[in-house]
């Protein structure tokens, strides 16, 4: 198995690489795709497309089909949201490169944190 970081210096978005190799680990089959748009902060500098490629493998695996759910997806999101933002204060692509984190330590961080999160 690569790590996550692996696969985005193979070329794939951090949201890719987070999503490849989380399927990889726990053999699901998530689409990769769902992560090509999240890549430089969706884009624009946002949210860091790791955190939300885990986001989204969380919604996959723990998110409701009925409003009369409980949200068990947005609690654990809050968590992954809450420890990004604890160990690096900021979640945003822009604010995490200011702040000098490399894109192979936020994937790997948030590829740990996401493991840890649903395996729970």
């Amino acid at each position: 198995m690569n790590k996550a970081s692996e696969y985005h210096k193979q070329g794939f978005t951090c949201g890719e690489a987070v999503i490849k190799a989380y399927n990889e680990k726990n053999n699901t089959n998530i689409p990769v795709g769902l992560g090509s748009g999240m890549g430089t902060g969706f884009t624009v500098g946002s949210v860091c497309g790791a955190v939300g490629a885990a986001a989204v493998i969380i919604g996959s695996l723990r998110g409701r089909e009925s409003n009369t759910e409980q949200n068990e997806a947005r609690a654990l999101t809050n968590q992954l949201m809450k420890g990004v933002r604890e160990k690096y204060g900021a979640e945003t692509c822009k604010e995490l490169k200011k702040n000098g984190v490399s894109c192979a330590e936020i994937i790997e961080h948030t590829f740990e944190s996401l493991n840890e999160i649903v395996n729970k």
